[in-house]
């Protein structure tokens, strides 16, 4: 593959900070070179220009009108769920009975998996994700046909086998040594082939028994290099729901601590209803949690603390959550977070939102070196942003004093048409007005 080389403003954070706001990097004028799908160069356009040797009318250069930042990452979703997004009025513990797992019963046809995954997959490109951590359903051939899905546009994502074995549906509950077993196939099937990850997947606590929560704990210690993907402390029904059912331990994450599943790569859903004793427990084990703005705001579920998190050295990535979460834009979420936080007297930069989809996330999920920014041998996953979408939103941004105010409007105002085009590894996958089958790769 020769390189590309993409000429446009860039902005994107190189490392790992506390104050996203003060280690970004921007270029008005910048070029970033893709080659073998990985990020080859990046820098100020000029200078590459300069100390180019090849004549500039042979240089295969794409110049991009909008801002070009990294694929976006959403760290907690369901892709069972979006068919089942916008639907009205219940709380959490009615929403799942009610709506998600009726949906869910329909995986068991891995024909109609395969295809809500590719819808779900375009719809994700077309928000500017290019990684997301997913919930399939309790069925193998959901998880199969997602990462096939997912394997044809060589995008990096994450996904995993739901375990189940009580309080849902008789047709999505399997058992624990089931699934043991089927977690086991898929991982060893799908784990790191290309650039498909697999995530441990026990719904919630009051869904698994005992004896299934050990069962992904095993799994975890066999596969040390997997992910774990959770719920905690979404809703007040459910911590009290999961007082009654495992009284002998003193809050919600120490049943998840008892089968060994809180370590680095867990990822924790919401995280709203925490003691001082969870927050202390979650920074030391390394875990993530999941802030789901748009979702906790949607089910009334409560409003995450993010500035306690900080304060204890937690973790935070910022997720969709749908079909819970009313939109896969990570900008939408960006604008829920920023009210969230208001409602707690704390006001959340622009700077801040960005970085927990991009770098933030991929250092809290420990895929930094990868992917979430454009540091030269990243994955070449980016995306250029229309600067002028909507009159509304075009005439805000021509008003827009520095960056920062610029970013601000977009989070605030921004969904998916805010995204001109998607790349995932240095291939285009969505462009604006376009529609792009997948091929294998």
């Amino acid at each position: 593959m020769t390189r590309q080389i993409h000429r446009g403003s860039i902005l994107h954070f190189p490392k790992a900070s506390l104050n996203p706001s003060e280690h970004y990097q921007y270029w008005e004028d910048g070029v970033l070179v893709v080659k073998h799908g990985l990020i080859a160069h990046l820098g100020d356009a000029k200078d590459f220009l300069q100390a180019e040797t090849t004549p500039l009318a042979q240089l295969p250069i794409v110049k991009h009108q909008g801002l070009i930042i990294p694929g976006l990452i959403d760290s907690h979703v369901h892709y069972p769920q979006v068919e089942v997004i916008a639907s009205f009025g219940k709380q959490l513990l009615d929403w799942l009975n009610t709506y998600t797992f009726p949906a869910e019963q329909q995986f068991i046809e891995a024909a109609y998996a395969r295809g809500q995954a590719d819808f779900f997959l375009q719809q994700l490109f077309a928000h500017g994700t290019t990684t997301a951590s997913v919930y399939a359903t309790v069925h193998p051939q959901s998880v199969t046909s997602f990462f096939e899905a997912a394997q044809s546009h060589n995008a990096r994502m994450i996904c995993g086998k739901v375990l189940m074995d009580r309080n849902c549906p008789a047709a999505l509950q399997d058992t624990p040594d089931n699934g043991y077993y089927e977690s086991k196939q898929l991982i060893e099937q799908w784990h790191k082939n290309g650039r498909q990850l697999y995530a441990i997947t026990p719904r919630f606590a009051p869904t698994s028994s005992e004896a299934q929560l050990a069962k992904a704990g095993q799994l975890a210690k066999e596969h040390p290099d997997t992910f774990i993907q959770t719920h905690l402390s979404e809703n007040p029904n459910e911590v009290q729901w999961i007082n009654e059912l495992f009284p002998d331990y003193s809050d919600y994450l120490a049943v998840y601590e008892a089968h060994d599943l809180v370590r680095e790569k867990s990822l924790f859903g919401h995280g709203i209803h925490l003691t001082d004793r969870e927050y202390i427990a979650l920074a030391a084990s390394g875990a993530t949690i999941n802030f789901c703005p748009s979702s906790n705001l949607f089910l009334g579920s409560g409003l995450f603390n993010y500035q306690r998190a900080q304060a204890n050295g937690v973790s935070v990535a910022l997720a969709s959550d749908v079909g819970g979460g009313t939109s896969l834009s990570m900008f939408a979420n960006q604008a829920d977070a920023y009210k969230v936080c208001q409602l707690q007297q704390t006001s959340l930069s622009p700077f801040d939102s960005l970085y927990l989809c991009t770098q933030g996330a991929a250092v809290a999920m420990g895929i930094d070196t990868q992917i979430g920014n454009l540091n030269v041998g990243s994955e070449a996953d980016f995306v250029e942003l229309d600067m002028q979408p909507t009159p509304m939103l075009s005439q805000r941004l021509n008003k827009a004093r520095d960056l920062r105010e610029q970013l601000f409007a977009i989070n605030t105002l921004g969904d998916d048409r805010v995204i001109n085009a998607t790349y995932v590894a240095g291939k285009q996958v969505y462009k604006k007005g376009q529609h792009y089958v997948a091929t294998a790769v």
